[in-house]
């Protein structure tokens, strides 16, 4: 029986062909898989760069051209286009072994030929070559073959090897371009070390290399895998993964382990391929989670996309932590009253209001969720010792007695009131489950694992027994939005070891993601065990606009420059529903929803993060923004004393390390925002611009 192989490049083509040709793909397709001698419905094509290449009829105006192995029966569908259009395809192509990852690779041979006389004529009265600080070994051993290397000693500059991108083969290109960044071989081998190995690769086998390109191409057996992979064309997330990826998520760890990485690396991806692993090669229920119930949800929409078996699927159970945390306090006692935020605020106030103590609400509230419900700790003994690393403002034991009262006047009063907050709700839970001894889940695996809190960290240790494997967990400390922050050793999840990190965006261009990464630039920040976070070396290969950037005298006048900018993006094709429009306000979202109805533009308010309407422009605040993406993006209102706005920070009088935190994570909330975009960003103000924008802008 045929073995059939479907090339990435061609789904993203197949999404965009009529439904009547798609049809014919599919069919034609589940024929061809059908057939004990596929090779009978292939024709040879004359003049073909590659004599493995063969043509199938789609219809009389369409063919596919497909991959056949000289011996074996594993075919790979490259393309469909019209008639003449894949003859001449497949006459300026040919299919290679990689030499360093035993892959197979796709190179458009004439453009390679077209190209090198003309870098070459260039190259001889350039000073210099790109490449002059490495050595043809040192290629070699990348795998960089034969025609490539000729072409790269002829390049001068990195323009020249971007507009390459499209006809080199795919693993080469990334091995060039992180030689071209900057980055040593030695570097470059690290990066690619799922992808290289040491081990000799047959380069005429291509069944073992079809094989081993999960990377790129997709095996199916049979028709019903087939129709599952048309199905959803686009959503190439669900089989294929980067092998740095693929690597982090079949690997097997000894305890905890961790991925990290910066904005559209897909750390998400493989969270979601990660837990449908364990669900499949593993020994009991997983447990999927986050910090919110809109980044929940999306999970949940993700794990039914990935998971065909509804069996599989029923072993993954997503939550949002507080979720779960409710529902394992739900087994033991009544549903809960739950303080609400104003509700809670009022109550310290009263406190410090009755006790006269020199400390604000908000210091607090702040003191109480991280160090006494971080730390566990119980009583005036243990909190004056206990640790109050980044407080800041510094208590002799006469201060700690005061807010120590204040604390247990705090949870006394919960207490008599019964009422709960999320935090006492986790803390409970986290109880009940240390007292089982049989775990309701043998696996966690979390997703924005940055933002969750110290007592949040504990439930989900506690919700799995210590065993190889028990957490798996990705996050990006550059992302967090909230005021959590957490050492994961502490809190009994060690990962040391078992940490590996993602370097590719696969979301934004090169230069909204360098200007992006340039809000951050000095700031220090924490890695969750113990550490400093890098996000050097994160980057794209995708090229683009440069971001739009302008300051305006009102808000009128920014909010008319944002209807024209809107419009724009509109006249060029691009769908409202692939735009979206950030700001740091919920008043301010109400004031961009109504200018744009006024002018006739379709909206829609992310109430939840995520929308149904597809044909409206989604307007929503920077925090809503979290885990979504958009073709172009408006982020308005970036303005001074805004951006951050005064209610968001501790003043620095009251707690100088509070105050830092305060404004990085405000920092990184428009970071967060502004790499929500993939094609084009636009980011303005009115009046004075805020402090966080770089100042050539």
């Amino acid at each position: 029986m045929a073995r059939l192989g479907i090339d990435k490049d061609f789904l993203h083509e197949f999404a965009k062909l009529e439904k009547q040709v798609q049809e014919r793909v599919s069919q034609t397709l589940t024929k061809f898989g059908q057939v004990s001698h596929a090779g009978a419905h292939l024709e040879k094509i004359a003049n073909a760069r590659d004599s493995r290449f063969r043509s199938i009829r789609i219809s009389d105006f369409w063919r596919g051209i497909v991959l056949a192995p000289d011996s074996g029966d594993s075919y790979t569908l490259l393309t469909v286009l019209p008639h003449d259009e894949a003859y001449a395809w497949a006459k300026r192509r040919s299919a290679s072994v990689n030499a360093a990852t035993g892959r197979i690779e796709i190179r458009d041979v004439a453009a390679v030929e077209d190209s090198l006389p003309g870098l070459s004529r260039l190259a001889e009265t350039a000073p210099s070559r790109l490449f002059d600080h490495v050595k043809d070994s040192q290629l070699q051993q990348l795998g960089i073959d034969e025609q490539t290397l000729a072409f790269a000693r002829a390049l001068t500059d990195s323009a020249q090897l971007d507009a390459a991108k499209s006809f080199l083969p795919g693993n080469q290109w990334d091995v060039l371009f992180g030689l071209a960044a900057g980055y040593t071989p030695e570097q470059v081998w690290a990066e690619l070390a799922a992808e290289i190995s040491d081990t000799g690769f047959d380069p005429d086998d291509l069944d073992a290399a079809v094989e081993r390109s999960s990377d790129r191409v997709v095996l199916v057996d049979g028709p019903e895998e087939l129709m599952a992979v048309f199905r959803h064309p686009l959503a190439t997330w669900r089989i294929y993964l980067h092998p740095v990826q693929r690597s982090a998520v079949e690997a097997s760890y000894n305890g905890p382990a961790r991925v990290t990485g910066g904005p559209g690396t897909g750390k998400t991806v493989v969270t979601m391929h990660r837990a449908h692993q364990l669900a499949v090669n593993g020994s009991g229920p997983v447990l999927m989670t986050t910090f919110t119930a809109t980044l929940a949800e999306s999970l949940g929409k993700g794990v039914e996309l990935l998971v065909e078996d509804p069996e599989v699927r029923e072993r993954i159970h997503v939550h949002h932590v507080d979720q779960f945390a409710n529902r394992v306090f739900r087994e033991h006692h009544e549903p809960p009253t739950i303080l609400s935020t104003g509700e809670q605020r009022q109550l310290w106030q009263s406190i410090v209001t009755e006790l006269d103590v020199p400390f604000s609400a908000n210091f607090l509230a702040e003191e109480w969720r991280q160090v006494v419900l971080a730390q566990r700790v119980g009583s005036a003994e243990q909190y004056l010792g206990a640790k109050r690393d980044g407080r800041g403002r510094g208590l002799g034991s006469r201060q700690r007695a005061q807010v120590w009262q204040t604390i247990w006047e705090f949870e006394s009063a919960l207490r008599r009131r019964g009422v709960w907050t999320h935090e006492t709700i986790c803390v409970e839970a986290t109880r009940l489950l240390e007292q089982r001894t049989e775990k309701p889940y043998r696996y966690v695996v979390v997703d924005e694992a940055q933002d969750l809190s110290p007592v949040q960290w504990r439930l989900l240790r506690a919700a799995a027994p210590e065993r190889p494997d028990d957490i798996f967990l990705a996050g990006d400390t550059h992302q967090r939005i909230y005021n959590n922050r957490v050492s994961l050793r502490e809190v009994g999840i060690r990962v040391t070891g078992r940490s590996s990190r993602l370097n590719v965006n696969y979301r934004t261009t090169a230069e909204i993601l360098a200007w992006s990464l340039g809000l951050l630039r000095g700031e220090t920040i924490d890695d969750m065990d113990e550490g400093l976070e890098a996000i050097a070396g994160c980057r794209s290969e995708v090229r683009g606009r440069y971001p739009w950037v302008r300051g305006f005298p009102t808000r009128t006048a920014e909010l008319e420059q944002l209807v024209t900018t809107l419009r724009e993006w509109i006249d060029t094709g691009i769908a409202p529903g692939e735009i979206g429009v950030a700001v740091r306000s919920n008043k301010l979202v109400e004031t961009v929803v109504a200018e744009l109805g006024r002018t006739g533009i379709p909206s829609v308010k992310l109430l939840g993060g995520t929308t149904d309407e597809e044909e409206a422009v989604a307007v929503g605040t920077m925090h809503r923004m979290k885990g979504l993406e958009f073709r172009c993006l408006a982020v308005v209102g970036v303005t001074e004393h805004h951006v951050p706005p005064a209610s968001a920070i501790t003043p620095v009088e009251e707690d100088a390390s509070a105050h830092r935190r305060d404004t990085q994570r405000e920092r990184c909330l428009l970071f967060v925002a502004c790499t929500r975009a993939r094609e084009q960003l636009a980011v303005s103000w009115h009046g004075g611009k805020s402090p966080f924008l770089p100042t050539q802008d």
